[in-house]
């Protein structure tokens, strides 16, 4: 069972940007996690981590989100600097560093539509990989809610395909966790990342923001290339998440350059 967690223990002020580190708003914001059992992680990230897992149904499971957005307005937190917008898709698996106990999350990899791929994938051997992405997403400012919320990924490393909508009767419901503030603390707080370079090395970066303003919404389909190729969830399994969160819009402040872990 996972323990009690309050955002007040987690939540800081921002650290003061200096150099590259960029700020951006994250539109269209989604989290659709799967829960599935804990051994068809093995071998994916090294063993200073350890799966952060939670007990459903007597059966010790591990968490794995994909999270698409759209950046706006993605400049220098720091400088004068033109803003960008592209579509973007993160892929990561809620680990525990052990050597510093940090709850954090583990990154498969990212699609990006943008010509701005170059700089995290050949600069800094990111695990970044070229997609066309389409979001037809329509927001009703009045009841707070999505009408339409559908994202597309054209992709040789991870096609997917997601479609989601929210009813006024979606409510939060987070099986192994002992309350509601808990598993939001898990699922939308982690601010360090760590993945296997394009080199082989292991590297890190960490982001800010505030607490996330999320509501629910269910799952009317979904196909992520990835997951089913890499055995981690089955098409059929992708159609039954363990949660769906959404936001209309937040803002992350992301540090960088990304570090490399010797």
């Amino acid at each position: 069972m996972q323990e009690l967690r309050h955002f007040e223990d987690y939540l800081h002020d921002r650290p003061k940007p200096t150099g590259l580190d960029v700020t951006c708003g994250l539109k269209h914001f989604s989290i659709i996690t799967y829960a599935v059992p804990a051994e068809r992680f093995e071998g994916i990230f090294p063993d200073r981590f350890k799966l952060d897992t939670v007990m459903i149904d007597g059966i010790e499971k591990g968490l794995i989100s994909v999270v698409p957005f759209i950046d706006v307005d993605f400049t220098s937190a720091v400088f004068p600097f033109p803003t960008f917008t592209m579509g973007q898709t993160n892929y990561r698996i809620y680990i525990i560093d052990i050597e510093t106990g940090e709850r954090c999350v583990w990154f498969l990899g990212t699609t990006l539509d943008s010509w701005t791929l170059a700089i995290p994938r050949y600069l800094w051997n990111l695990p970044w990989h070229s997609a066309d992405m389409t979001f037809d997403c329509h927001f009703d400012n009045e009841t707070g809610r999505y009408t339409k919320y559908s994202v597309t990924a054209d992709s040789e490393w991870a096609t997917a395909e997601v479609s989601l909508e929210q009813k006024v009767e979606d409510v939060f419901a987070f099986t192994g966790f002992p309350d509601t503030e808990s598993a939001l603390v898990y699922l939308t707080h982690p601010l360090a990342g760590f993945y296997h370079r394009r080199d082989g090395k292991l590297g890190t970066y960490r982001v800010w923001h505030k607490r996330l303003n999320v509501r629910t919404a269910s799952l009317i389909s979904a196909d992520f290339k990835l997951l089913s190729t890499l055995g981690i969830v089955t098409p059929s399994e992708q159609n039954q998440p363990y949660s769906v969160l959404i936001e209309p819009l937040n803002e992350f402040t992301i540090y960088l350059p990304p570090q490399i872990i010797d």
